[in-house]
């Protein structure tokens, strides 16, 4: 193996701390990479490493598991793949030596980790998350996790954007920022100097109309109630026609002809025929 010497990379805080980097850029041993166990490329984006991460989360997520210690033992795990995935410094480390300082990422561990990742990565669909999301989004569960990572990143909210599951920084910083400063505001958080820049960055920007509605209900539930507003309105413009072809049958005359099962199609020649009735009516007192 490579001479390996020692470099410095932020940590959370906005200090130096120490890490490993190979001189030789060493290749990734044979184990499985945290690539791997997401299900990506490693020129995956970071928008598909999110995702990838949000459809193992909320599969493992506590809420789901509550008496699954093994789950939550998962969970914490990967959150610890995201925080180095997530965030563009630590992967570039990664990327480089191929290094996880973390007991819980090395060796055997992750060969693990990747047979059951697998096993629960093609259990969820998209309908799954989209169901998680609205049920998620806005709950004292969201609270709890959104406070938990703030601690462990140490009020860096980029990444916990990262790890935080069913968030959007464009919809949630404003949101998340009130939350946060409640708690801090009642002496349960601590203000960090990252925490403290990122808020005042956040302060300049106009926040966004509703953004829960924007992730509300999951494309089914969307569905449905756009089918229940199609047929309420076609029962509402059935009784229109059928309480103006009444009027017009008890005003003109038409007969015992089943009028309720007239057409529209009939209902327009009635109508004509009345128009035309009325036109030669004003022809004649000319």
């Amino acid at each position: 193996m490579g001479r390996k010497k020692k470099s410095r990379v932020p940590s959370d805080d906005g200090e130096e701390e120490e890490g490993l980097q190979n001189e030789n850029h060493g290749k990734l041993s044979e184990e499985k990479s945290l690539y791997e166990l997401l299900g990506v490329e490693k020129t995956a984006t970071q928008q598909e490493i999110k995702k990838a991460y949000h459809k193992l989360a909320l599969q493992l997520h506590p809420d789901k598991n509550p008496d699954d210690e093994e789950a939550k033992e998962k969970f914490q795990q990967l959150q610890k793949v995201i925080s180095i995935l997530g965030d563009e410094e630590k992967r570039a480390l990664y990327d480089q030596t191929g290094c996880v300082d973390d007991a819980d990422l090395a060796g055997e561990v992750v060969q693990n980790l990747h047979e059951y990742f697998r096993a629960v990565y093609k259990k969820v669909t998209e309908a799954d998350i989209e169901e998680f999301a609205a049920n998620y989004r806005g709950s004292d569960s969201e609270k709890n996790d959104l406070f938990d990572l703030y601690k462990k990143c140490k009020g860096n909210m980029h990444r916990l954007f990262c790890s935080m599951i069913c968030s959007d920084p464009k919809l949630d910083s404003h949101r998340f920022r009130d939350m946060i400063d409640e708690e801090i505001a009642a002496g349960k958080l601590k203000e960090t100097k990252a925490y403290k820049k990122w808020s005042k960055q956040i302060a300049e920007i106009k926040p966004p109309t509703d953004p829960l509605r924007n992730r509300g209900k999951p494309k089914k539930q969307q569905s449905e109630d756009l089918h229940a507003i199609i047929s309420q309105r076609r029962s509402e413009r059935k009784d229109k026609f059928e309480s103006m072809f009444s009027s017009l049958v008890n005003k003109y005359g038409g007969g015992e002809e089943n009028s309720s099962e007239m057409t529209e199609e009939e209902f327009e020649a009635a109508r004509k025929r009345l128009e035309s009735r009325k036109s030669s009516k004003k022809s004649r007192k000319n």
